[in-house]
């Protein structure tokens, strides 16, 4: 990585005199887009590297490694990172093919397995797939793999204040028969406001069992300063949540207004959200606090259950005030992420049923990779003043390793 970094010219020519043409056209190719970067770095930053110049904006703060598939062979990039404001994402680069070759390569696979349908047959025919043979399949399988597994398992470096936790139940065909399986993804903001999916994995039921293996995945990568987990609401998450996080839970909100629909008459419908949205959009926590009473007390003869179920939940409804006001309406819910599930929904519809659990996990990482290309040049999610207001509250992380659930998880298990 280093050497490609610092490769000139003259270090390429003196490469092929010395009879070592092998990598010649790599080695050149990756000399090429490193001065690219660095040019289209300084336009960004406003200096070139190691200039003094008034016009600087901000500077770099080290590399972002990617492995980047080129004609004459794999190219090794160190893309930089910028300190502060917009991020940098190469130019030369295509966001979109991975996850274009996921989705031919699960349409490929399920008709090279026997599983394919008529709506798997247009797909081919649709998408133009010519000599869908078992080493083709199996060839770029194995290519987006190792990018989608390099991807789940990379480290997590420096603090995520702000982790949110979705399931969604996908369609999977497992020793002959078709279950619905849970697809978990974690996404986080860290500390410096940007957004990035730190987590994705597929388990045969969404139980707290999975849960807790999932999130000490997550921490054993690095997973810390965490201040506030985002979720809906599932006792077996939530459980796994305090044993292995021990950190304040958000209930979603919108998740928990339609849970109460469903414990009022459909006219009442409109009564129960108006009232609500007035405890969420308090202007601060003591007048949440106060409009809850008021909310239950005007439930009470009309909804009971939605009163009662209210009152049980109020801690965890009102969580999100406890942070810059600024981000309430990002931590309140998971809506905010609404917009990748529905494109990992999209995807799922058009496949149906995956031919096995390691498609599934294919077509979705090839997805989050592309989104976290998409957030890495994106403005930040929140601001990094804001963000230091609660970097700066607390001087230690709230994570512990190990904690004392997990002690006696292990003493249970010697015993």
């Amino acid at each position: 990585m280093a050497e490609d970094r610092m490769m000139t010219p003259a270090d390429v020519v003196a490469k092929a005199m010395a009879g070592e043409q092998g990598d010649m056209l790599r080695d050149a190719v990756a000399m090429i887009v490193r001065e690219l970067m660095e040019a289209e770095v300084a336009q960004l930053t406003g200096a070139a590297r190691g200039e003094r110049a008034d016009g600087r904006v901000t500077h770099l703060n080290g590399y972002r490694q990617r492995a980047w598939e080129t004609r004459v062979g794999e190219v090794d990039l160190a893309i930089p990172r910028a300190r502060s404001g917009p991020s940098y994402f190469p130019s030369f680069l295509e966001p979109r093919r991975r996850c274009e070759q996921a989705i031919v390569a699960v349409v490929m696979e399920a008709y090279v397995n026997g599983v394919s349908t008529r709506k798997v047959d247009r797909l081919v025919e649709q998408l133009g797939i010519q000599g869908m043979s078992k080493d083709r399949v199996s060839r770029l399988c194995r290519e987006l793999d190792e990018h989608v597994e390099q991807f789940r398992q990379r480290p997590l470096e420096g603090a995520y204040p702000y982790l949110w936790l979705d399931a969604k139940h996908v369609k999977v065909r497992d020793r002959g028969r078709v279950v619905s399986k849970a697809l978990v993804v974690a996404y986080a903001v860290a500390e410096a406001g940007h957004r990035e999916v730190i987590g994705l994995d597929i388990g045969e039921v969404e139980s707290e069992a999975f849960w807790t293996e999932f999130l000490r995945g997550l921490r054993a990568r690095g997973l810390h300063g965490l201040r506030l987990v985002v979720s809906d609401h599932h006792e077996g998450l939530k459980n796994a949540i305090v044993r292995v996080l021990d950190a304040p839970w958000q209930r979603c909100t919108v998740h928990f207004v339609r849970n109460m629909h469903g414990h009022c008459r459909p006219a009442q419908r409109g009564l129960v959200s108006a009232a609500l949205r007035e405890v969420f959009n308090a202007t601060d926590r003591a007048e949440a606090r106060r409009r809850v009473g008021d909310v239950i007390e005007r439930l009470q003869p009309l909804a009971s259950k939605v009163a009662e179920l209210l009152e049980a939940a109020e801690e965890d409804l009102l969580a999100f005030f406890a942070f810059p006001p600024s981000h309430w309406s990002k931590l309140r819910s998971t809506n905010p992420l609404e917009r990748v599930n529905r494109e990992i929904g999209r995807r799922a519809d058009v496949v149906g049923i995956f031919p096995n659990d390691a498609s599934a996990l294919r077509l979705t990482g090839a997805l989050l990779i592309e989104q976290n290309d998409e957030w890495l040049v994106c403005r930040r999610y929140l601001s990094e003043e804001s963000m230091r207001l609660i970097l700066d509250a607390v001087t230690e992380p709230i994570i512990s390793l190990p904690n004392d659930n997990e002690q006696e998880d292990h003493a249970a298990l010697a015993a």
